[in-house]
């Protein structure tokens, strides 16, 4: 990708002129950062699109006319573009908002509220973040992962699952469609996976069903106490740690409410941690697409304790943030495009 030059210009599409009004008052507060345009509907934002030529787009996507899903198929098809999606996090938004991520948004952030106490604040600097984020995101990547049809992937009926290993994954930004293509392809009989992925508390479910639907294993949101067990997947829920816990020789899930870290919670260093502590050598951990560096660290301390590590590399990364934190700290043995991830899993699990 060629490097930036001059500001991010950044287009608002959303049906409320409040909203409206108040991503500009967030997005012009950023010296880098130039909002070119703001649209009432698809429409109107169509226009802009061609007149302004901006590189990111904030959607709503709930509008009238033509709702955010549609017009961000469209978009996608013709003109692919960063887009962050604008959400509402609610369990009934869920499908939806996943939907967007599925179609190549790059990202999505809460409706505005101006609750005061310091919320628009906090908002202020996610919704920045997220936009400086997407401005550099790997938007082809979106597009190829959308395209993966991959055939499913069997194990030879000979071989063995190794005694007690267990596979840990983490993600962020991008990582809802990584993880994705990596589970779809298991084969019924797959090692234990436990994945921490950066979401909100209403979606996780929701993302639960949609990778339970796309795969022939069975993927779960955790739940406290949960045995874990072969043929099966571990989601961590939203606003939850997922950490795994060894009793009497069996991987429990250990679900804490515990404090944030890395500012996430779920964290993927606290899952990374916890499968060294737990299987030490008979672990895997897998890091993934994501902005920022959680896990990173973790996951070197995974691979000083034996365990098989595994970065996604930079070109198959929608943002090569917390797999090039690890690869710099030289945490990962091996740095696999995603289409290499699943196969690399299965090698290691099996004898």
């Amino acid at each position: 990708m060629s490097k930036r030059t001059g500001k991010i210009k950044v287009l608002i599409i959303d049906d409320s002129a409040l909203i409206r009004a108040l991503l500009s008052e967030v997005l012009k507060s950023h010296p880098d950062i130039e909002v070119v345009g703001a649209a009432c509907d698809a429409y109107e934002a169509r226009e802009l699109i061609k007149q302004t030529s901006p590189d990111v787009l904030t959607l709503d996507i709930e509008m009238p006319r033509m709702n955010g899903i549609t017009f961000l198929k469209n978009l996608m098809r013709l003109r692919p573009m960063p887009v962050v999606m604008i959400s509402t996090l609610t369990q009934e938004g869920a499908p939806s908002t996943l939907e967007a991520l599925e179609l190549g948004a790059i990202d999505f952030v809460a409706k505005p509220k101006n609750e005061g106490g310091g919320a628009l604040e906090r908002y202020r600097d996610v919704i920045l973040e997220k936009v400086i984020c997407a401005a550099n995101a790997n938007v082809h990547t979106c597009a190829e992962l959308r395209a993966v049809g991959g055939s499913k992937i069997e194990v030879d009926s000979t071989a063995k699952l190794k005694y007690g290993f267990l596979c840990a994954i983490g993600a962020s930004t991008g990582g809802t469609e990584a993880i994705k293509e990596v589970v779809r392809v298991l084969p019924e009989y797959c090692p234990p996976i436990v994945v921490a992925q950066h979401i909100p508390e209403t979606f996780s479910r929701s993302f639960a069903k949609r990778l339970n639907d796309a795969a022939r294993v069975n993927v779960y949101e955790a739940v406290h106490g949960q045995p874990i067990e072969p043929g099966n997947v571990y989601i961590a829920p939203g606003n939850a740690h997922l950490r795994v816990a060894l009793n009497g020789g069996a991987y429990y899930c250990e679900l804490g409410q515990d404090e944030h870290i890395n500012r996430h919670r779920p964290s993927v260093e606290a899952l990374f941690d916890s499968v060294r502590n737990a299987a030490g050598k008979r672990s895997m951990g897998v890091l993934l697409t994501g902005m920022g560096a959680d896990g990173a660290e973790a996951l070197l301390r995974m691979r000083e304790a034996g365990a098989f590590t595994v970065a996604q590399d930079k070109a198959s990364s929608v943002v090569w943030g917390m797999p090039g934190a690890a690869v710099k700290l030289e945490a990962a043995e091996k740095v696999l495009p995603l289409n290499k991830v699943t196969r690399c899993i299965l090698k290691q699990a099996f004898r």
